[in-house]
This record gives structure tokens, sequence and C-alpha cells, in this order.
């Protein structure tokens, strides 16, 4: 386990130690205050696009389940007619250019494991741009009418119509303390200002009356070498299984192997990590499960027995309806419009 998520594991368990960095929290958090208020005044431009944004993002560090809403978010749209298209930063990746339209063969080195499996698994237009705006655009003139950003919940930069934080049910938000002295990338007051938060898994009481709840659900095994899908059960590979997670939080991969029943030896990596044949390597020659997103990563050097773990967000039957409230004013031109401009100006008034 590398520095960073010691450090992190750290963070949410509340490490009395990490009182002696308070007063770098301080100078982080007016930082964040600054940078804020400079966009609030007019100092900095807020780019407004001609299509509804919806921001799907994270207050703390490590993962949260994040992806997987913005994939369900994509798919729930496309089926009640709109042309929603997925924003990206594209962490982890690097483009000769951009705005980086992804194709089926464009590869992940490029475009980071994120925005790879998004696309693999919605077929929907995707676009990675650390210049947010200029990637909207793209996916605009691409003939979207809709665009939910995979993270984003900080870059002020571009406007949004709708703003959902995903947090961890288990982690919660940690000690509440900003970087570095805990794992928030802004303070909790931010909560205040967003549309909506979703609690993803079982949480404490508190937490969840604060949101709407969702579920992270096993939908298939994938053999990674060749995409081949096989049902959950039986099982397409022997156990024990060695279990390679290189996400946000891989205890989450290792505790859903677990409700499977599926003996696993557990090999966690930092996010985002690059992973070579030797990370898949076993001296036993046990088969390997991973994550979706490490999948994207690993299919040109993967041994035959490899097998990834495909899920989907499950959200509440009343954050469906929420957001079926939400966005149904968007569909039709004129209504898209005007429900545009009254998100604009609710934020303005914030």
């Amino acid at each position: 386990m590398g520095l960073g998520q010691r450090w992190l594991e750290a963070a949410y368990r509340g490490a009395p130690w990490l009182a002696v960095l308070r007063p770098l929290e301080a100078l982080y958090r007016r930082e964040v205050r600054r940078r804020a208020d400079a966009f609030a005044r007019g100092d900095k431009p807020v780019w407004r696009a001609s299509v509804p944004v919806i921001v799907v993002g994270n207050l703390t560090l490590g993962g949260t389940g994040k992806s997987p809403l913005v994939a369900w978010m994509g798919r729930h749209l496309a089926e009640r007619g709109f042309r929603p298209g997925i924003l990206s930063r594209g962490y982890g990746g690097k483009a000769d250019g951009y705005p980086l339209h992804l194709a089926d063969d464009t590869p992940v080195a490029a475009s980071g494991d994120e925005p790879r499996m998004l696309a693999d698994q919605t077929g929907l237009p995707v676009v990675v741009d650390p210049d947010r705006p200029r990637g909207a655009q793209c996916l605009i003139d691409a003939g979207c009418d809709v665009i939910v950003t995979d993270d984003g919940l900080q870059h002020h930069a571009l406007g949004r119509d709708l703003e959902v934080v995903v947090v961890d049910g288990k982690r919660g938000f940690g000690n509440g303390r900003c970087l570095p002295a805990g794992p928030l990338r802004e303070p909790l007051e931010r909560l205040e200002r967003i549309d909506a938060l979703i609690v993803n898994g079982e949480s404490s009481s508190a937490l969840a009356a604060d949101g709407f709840t969702m579920q992270l659900e096993p939908a298939c095994w994938r053999r990674v070498g060749d995409d081949e899908r096989r049902p959950l059960t039986p099982l397409p590979f022997a156990t024990p299984v060695t279990a390679v997670a290189g996400i946000g939080h891989p205890e989450r991969f290792f505790t859903t192997l677990s409700e499977l029943g599926i003996a696993h030896r557990p090999a966690p990596f930092s996010d985002h990590h690059r992973f070579s044949p030797a990370d898949l390597t076993t001296s036993d020659q046990r088969p390997v499960v991973m994550t979706a997103k490490d999948a994207v990563k690993c299919r040109s050097f993967v041994p035959d027995d490899c097998w990834a773990l495909d899920v989907e967000a499950r959200p509440e039957a009343s954050f469906v309806a929420w957001f079926d409230r939400r966005v149904s004013a968007w569909r039709g031109t004129d209504d898209a419009q005007v429900a545009h401009d009254t998100g604009i100006a609710q934020r303005q008034s914030d």
C-alpha cells in the first residue's frame, strides 16, 4: 500500500496525528474560498452551455461510485429520448490533442481509464478535455442535448444546471476536515448548495437521512481478453482467485467478492494504477478477477483466465422520480432553455 493510500485511510479513520496538518488545512480552505468567490463575483468567467449540464462529483478524495452513477444517468436519459453525452477530464490519460472524442479504438493511455470504461459500458458519446467548457462544446457540436460530467464539482468555469454529489456510505466524509488534514476537497458547507446527495451503499442513519441512496449491484462476469460475458452463477472460473483493484476504495471490491461467496486473495493498488503483466502474474496460477475500470487498461496482456466484474448503479426509486421531475422540463427546445435559464438564475442567487 502506497503512502497516499495510507494517508487516505488515516483521514477517513480520523487519525489523531492529522491534527498537525490543520495549519495547512486553513491555507487550503482559504484558497478554495478565494477561487470560488472569484467565479461568483465574475472576476473569472463561467461558461454557460446551450444545453443542460449535470455535474456528478465528489466532495471527498477516494472512490465513491460516481462513475457507475454517471453511466446510469446517461442510459436513463437516452431511454427518455434525450441525446446525452459524457464529459470527463480524463485523469491518467494523455492525448496528443484536446478535445478528445473517444472512438472504439481510442487507447486508454490517451483517454484515461474511467472515460474508456464509460464509453464501452454506455455506447454514448464521451469527450475528454481538461478544459471542460471546450469539451462540452465538442459534445454539443456532436449533437448532444444534455451533458453529464464525470467529476468536476470543483471546476467552476463550467456552468451547471444540476449538481449531484456521491458519498461512500461506510466511509462518509471521514474526519470532516479538508486537505491535507482530512479527505474533503471542499468544506462540508458546500453540501448546502448542491441539488442532491447520493449515499452509495449501507450508511449511518444520519448520513442516509441527508440524501438519496443507491447500490452498486454486480451484473455479470466479463472475460477481459475477449469481452465474453457470463452470468454471475455458475462462476466461470475456479476459486480461490487473486483479486486486483486499482480504484479509489479497493476494499469495496473485495467486500463485494466476499458477499458473492468468492474466496480471494486481495491485491490492492493505488487509484488509476498503470498495470503491467507482472501485476497480474501469480505464482500459483490462480484466476485473476478485477474491476471494470482496471480491465480497460489490461486487455492487451491479461492471462487467459482473467475476469472483470461489471457492476451497475441502482438508485432508489425516490431518486429516479426526483431526477425525472428535474429533467422533464428539458424535453423540447423551448422548455429546455427555460429550465436551463432557471437553473442559472437559481445558482447566481446562491
